[in-house]
């Protein structure tokens, strides 16, 4: 009976990295037709509304916030919502989705750097030994392109991207540390301040998008599959695997993203680049280890 129920968790984890990873790709191709704050703040509004029923049932949960608990998850929202998930949004209208995933996977680094100041976590040996492997991929990666490809300023916002989410990481990782406030009504409500702030801003200032019938299908599967089921569905996973398995899994998706944007985005790899990537893949494995009984709440 155990080996089929982890089985199934480790089926249904890798789906949920599966759906994560063709997120890219339907973002990459409705940007063209959708502005990048307005097309986040649908996805993460739609999710957050979602998952009000589940926050229900732990409504006393809510109502016994405090004050500085608002105030931790107001800024969780600004911070891994409105600037890092908002800013993916933006960064992908000037960056190749193989290019920006295999960038916003340095959050590994700069959270492990920031963790020694902020929650006092030192990397082990091991990680120390992921994070300069991870570097060594990104530089073969890089150096045979003679240098940067893409737009500087694809790469500034993607600098702005990597920092809002390691430092949302950290910020997330230690509200859950204290174990006050139950997972589920710290995800609810921070992207729903962030999702609000996200619309607002992109209401505000880029010009309301002419829907097509599919561009609403692709916001309401964004929202309703890949973020609202596919949280639920993690969390469900993690309740039989490991942080470890949890952990090889999740870090799987910067090479699905790769493979799915070959085939759909046309953005081609040489099989130097390839082996960049899967060296980058491990070193990110190897950096995210941790001694901890249960992986942080997975970015969605």
């Amino acid at each position: 009976m155990k080996t089929s129920e982890r089985t199934r968790a480790i089926l249904q984890a890798l789906l949920v990295t599966f759906l994560w990873s063709t997120s890219w790709v339907l973002i990459k191709i409705s940007l063209k037709d959708i502005p990048p704050l307005t097309f986040a703040g649908l996805r993460y509004s739609l999710a957050a509304m979602l998952l009000i029923p589940a926050m229900f049932k732990q409504r006393a949960a809510f109502t016994s916030l405090t004050r500085r608990d608002w105030w931790n998850l107001v800024l969780l929202g600004i911070v891994f919502y409105a600037l890092t998930q908002g800013g993916q949004f933006v960064t992908m209208k000037y960056l190749d989705t193989i290019t920006f995933s295999l960038l916003l996977n340095f959050s590994a680094v700069v959270v492990a750097l920031l963790g020694i100041i902020g929650l006092r976590e030192y990397p082990s040996i091991l990680q120390w030994g992921g994070i300069a492997l991870f570097i060594g991929g990104v530089l073969l990666y890089f150096l045979p392109q003679g240098g940067l490809s893409g737009s500087p300023l694809g790469y500034i916002l993607a600098g702005v991207s990597v920092t809002a989410n390691a430092v949302g990481s950290l910020l997330g990782r230690s509200i859950n540390r204290e174990k006050r406030t139950p997972p589920m009504i710290v995800t609810g409500v921070s992207m729903g301040i962030g999702a609000t702030l996200m619309l607002g801003i992109g209401v505000a200032v880029e010009p309301w998008p002419k829907l097509s019938l599919m561009n609403v299908l692709v916001i309401l599967w964004l929202g309703a599959v890949n973020t609202a089921f596919a949280f639920y569905l993690w969390n469900l996973s993690l309740q039989h695997l490991s942080a470890m398995e949890s952990s090889i899994i999740n870090n799987t998706m910067m090479i699905q993203i790769a493979v799915l944007s070959w085939i759909f985005l046309q953005e081609r790899l040489t099989w130097l680049e390839i082996v960049a990537l899967l060296i980058a893949a491990v070193g990110i494995f190897l950096a995210n280890i941790r001694r901890r009984k249960a992986p942080d709440t997975p970015e969605i």
